[in-house]
């Protein structure tokens, strides 16, 4: 076998600057990282405006877009020109803007060919009587319309109540929005396209940030899909094993709570592996809160021990 599928490929992420962001990605994950506006960390991520970088092996050095035109087969051969998911830690110090993804099919057309962005929350950590916006209160687009120009947001917005350990499944078309005060991770198509509806009347640079109220109109989904639909909580699974969240044509996302020791096989054509809490190994290579790394296709045996959290994702099926 090739050596490269013998190697877990941990990456260093890429950490961005949010006007909304805080201090625990640095403070709480130990990202090298100066200042208190530290919105994202792109952990896993071929994506061009957050190109993570290899850092031990065979490949070290190397940028994961490299990794992912040259070595297509540490990723099962998967047919896409780009490396179709991403995974992200938010922190959320103040609210960001309400906003909407597109789908596919309108990116491709109105965004020079980029993905859609279809994503999911796991919520790390969130302060008492937490909530996040998902969803709106519309029941036709004409009403939609009329409340996003007529600033009609705490009729059209719906807050729903989350905590910790909560996941939520955001589809195209949903208004979304975190909230101040929360940690999470998310995974996500491989898309930065971002639909701005509200922003609170904020100014980046001495000026208010740019909205998209036309396009969020476009692709918003009227009516919203149900709260019970898109939220659950994530804790209370089985130790020790893989337990799947969530499946849809974009992505699969997976939940491991290790304690002790817990073994599996490596069956898909790839698997991201962020450590949210805790510290441990994995086929006896150290990790700890903050790590991410990509379990290659054809990798095997997996074996973590210690005490950790893990939330994984991957994209096809099993081999």
């Amino acid at each position: 076998m090739d050596q490269t599928k013998r190697e877990i490929l941990f990456l260093d992420p890429v950490c961005t600057h949010n006007i909304w962001g805080g201090s625990r990605l640095r403070e709480e994950f130990g990202y090298p990282e100066a200042g208190s506006d530290i919105g994202e960390c792109w952990g896993i991520s071929a994506h061009p405006n957050g190109d993570g970088t290899v850092k031990y092996g065979a490949l070290a050095g190397k940028k994961l877009s490299e990794v992912w035109r040259e070595h297509r087969e540490l990723f099962g051969d998967f047919p896409s020109e780009r490396m179709p998911i991403m995974a992200k830690l938010i922190d959320a110090r103040e609210d960001l803007s309400i906003q909407v993804h597109p789908d596919d099919v309108y990116a491709a057309e109105h965004e020079n060919g980029a993905f859609g962005k279809r994503e999911s929350w796991y919520v790390i950590d969130a302060p008492d009587g937490a909530t996040l916006v998902a969803g709106h209160n519309a029941t036709t687009r004409e009403d939609l319309s009329a409340m996003i120009h007529e600033g009609r947001w705490a009729e059209l917005i719906r807050e729903i109540p989350v905590k910790k350990g909560d996941f939520i499944q955001i589809d195209p078309g949903t208004v979304h929005a975190i909230k101040a005060g929360i940690l999470l991770m998310e995974m996500q198509q491989s898309s930065d396209i971002t639909y701005r509806v509200y922003d609170y009347d904020r100014c980046a640079g001495g000026k208010r940030r740019e909205l998209h109220v036309e396009k969020s109109i476009d692709v918003i989904t009227v009516p919203a899909k149900p709260v019970e639909d898109s939220v659950f909580s994530a804790l209370g699974l089985p130790a020790n094993r893989l337990n799947e969240l969530y499946r849809c044509e974009d992505y699969t996302v997976f939940r491991i709570e290790a304690d002790g020791e817990m073994c599996f096989e490596q069956v898909y054509p790839f698997l991201f592996f962020s450590v949210t809490e805790g510290e441990g190994t994995v086929n006896g290579l150290p990790v700890k809160k903050g790590d991410h790394m990509i379990l290659p296709c054809g990798y095997g045996s997996v074996c973590v021990r210690g005490r950790l959290e893990v939330i994984a994702a991957t994209v096809g099926r099993p081999s």
